[in-house]
């Protein structure tokens, strides 16, 4: 049995042909034709370290803290299929896994091979600062710019070079019966770049300073600048899509398709001037971030060009390749695999998915409403970080507040001493959660767009009950129910 997962970040749903986006992404539809498509798909923690450890663990890790490391006791995908004796692969140009923060990650499968360049990935080495536009919405940064000056051709950009390394590994092992191979691409993830011949298919005509990268936050840049990042966006996405193919080419030819269960999914997306705003993190996680796809085609094909609209999420994906690849998950698993789905015999795993960045704002989505629940007030207290592994994305966490560190068992789940670091302390506001200060309620069917939040007590209130019992069953830490002003359910 083998299983091919293939994960591309930042993958917006809406770009899709097969969600029914306007991009060119011949192979992705080709994917999708040979998969079942599931239409209610959503992220659990965001972003991109956050929800890979969700991929890896089963479990929804945002309520107890955000970036970093896989954590000491945390039992990851890749070494229980190690335990039942099966080899694990991952080929990826994500470079955070290698920067402070993307501890133990790579390092948990059986072979890991790693492709340099993209965004800020201390690659290539020059001193002098490169040569720079004069002119520039977003940002611009040294490293990439040296590290781009290294793409010649479009087979030296690490997205091509991630998916032509995942064939020849393919080819090497083309005898081989009993593996879990992970192909991830950084792309289409910003900063938006490739050979021009890919923006020219969208026919961009812009001419103004170079936007390439945004910065995150509000879209306070001229309409046309905004058209050209959305084709920028397009192209990337439209380069990955190719190469993408050649993958899939390689499964034709050696006849992978009947006994492999195949993946194509996401981490999260990314808004493209969506209510105003640019980029993620720092906003409420509407659903152009959460709401992601994802295709399976179990092995042989069964129920193929299918649709499936019941509901799942990140967390689903590590006990359903389990299942099929015949090995038990661990207990303290939270998702579901979707098997009984997709052979039919199911009609729903779950009533709801929660979703959220850690210290924001807690959603959650019955597939008919989202609900995002506000902190109670500005300084978001009380709200812990736990962690055995105190990294965050290029730094430590706790600098400047030592002495208001605990160490203990706090965490229900395991008997290893973590670190509880105040995210939040009386008299120090916390700043990260200025956009999401207000709860919103929106219909999925009538205001997809989340232009209107709605103002229904009665909904509200069985959004809030979903919220509770999601929260309960991930195992959240006790104030996060303080800082969101709500009493968990009597029955517990």
């Amino acid at each position: 049995m083998k299983t091919i997962l293939v994960l591309l970040d930042t993958l917006n749903r809406r770009s899709l042909p097969a969600y029914g986006g306007g991009a060119s992404t011949p192979n992705i539809d080709r994917a999708a034709e040979k998969s079942v498509v599931f239409g209610q798909h959503w992220s659990g923690s965001l972003p991109c370290m956050p929800a890979r450890r969700d991929l890896l663990t089963g479990r929804a890790s945002f309520l107890e803290k955000g970036w970093g490391g896989i954590e000491p006791f945390d039992r990851t995908l890749p070494e229980v299929l190690r335990e039942a004796g099966i080899f694990s692969h991952i080929i990826t140009d994500h470079y955070h896994y290698f920067s402070r923060g993307g501890e133990n990650y790579c390092q948990a499968f059986s072979t890991w091979d790693f492709h340099r360049g993209q965004e800020g990935d201390p690659w290539h080495s020059v001193i002098a600062e490169p040569p720079k536009p004069e002119q520039y919405y977003g940002r611009i940064e040294d490293q990439y710019e040296h590290n781009r000056s290294r793409f010649e051709r479009e087979e030296d950009y690490p997205g091509p070079r991630t998916l032509s390394a995942a064939c020849d590994w393919l080819e090497r092992n083309k005898d081989e019966d009993n593996y879990f191979l992970w192909v991830e691409a950084f792309d289409p993830h910003e900063p938006f770049d490739c050979p021009p011949h890919y923006l020219e298919q969208y026919k961009d005509t812009y001419n103004g300073p170079r936007f390439d990268w945004p910065i995150y936050g509000d879209a306070d840049v001229p309409e046309d600048a905004l058209r050209h990042l959305n084709a920028r966006y397009a192209a990337n996405l439209t380069m990955i899509d190719h190469w993408f193919g050649k993958l899939l080419d390689t499964m034709d030819r050696l006849e992978l398709w009947e006994d492999t269960l195949f993946i194509f999914t996401t981490d999260h997306g990314f808004l493209l001037g969506e209510h105003e705003l640019l980029g993620k993190n720092q906003m409420h996680v509407y659903n152009e971030l959460a709401h992601i796809p994802l295709m399976i085609r179990p092995p042989g094909g069964q129920r193929e060009g299918m649709r499936i609209h019941a509901l799942s999420q990140t967390v689903d994906l590590m006990p359903t390749i389990l299942d099929y690849m015949g090995v038990q998950a661990p207990e303290d698993v939270r998702g579901y695999s979707l098997r009984g789905l997709l052979e039919g015999r199911e009609d729903q795993v779950r009533e709801a998915a929660i979703y959220g960045y850690h210290g924001m704002a807690v959603n959650v989505t019955d597939g008919r409403h989202t609900y995002m629940r506000a902190p109670k007030s500005a300084d978001n207290h009380p709200c812990n970080i736990y962690t055995a592994m105190p990294t965050t994305f290029r730094s430590f966490l706790g600098g400047g507040m030592e002495k208001e560190i605990e160490c203990g068992r706090y965490l229900e789940r395991t008997d290893y001493p973590v670190f509880k670091i105040p995210l939040t302390a009386e008299g120090r506001p916390y700043t990260g959660n200025q956009r999401v200060l207000q709860s919103q309620l929106f219909s999925l069917e009538e205001d997809y767009a989340q232009q209107h939040p709605l103002q229904n007590e009665a909904v509200e209130e069985h959004m809030i009950d979903l919220l509770r019992a999601e929260m309960e069953r991930a195992d959240a830490p006790e104030e996060q129910y303080l800082r969101l002003g709500l009493e968990k359910r009597e029955d517990d």
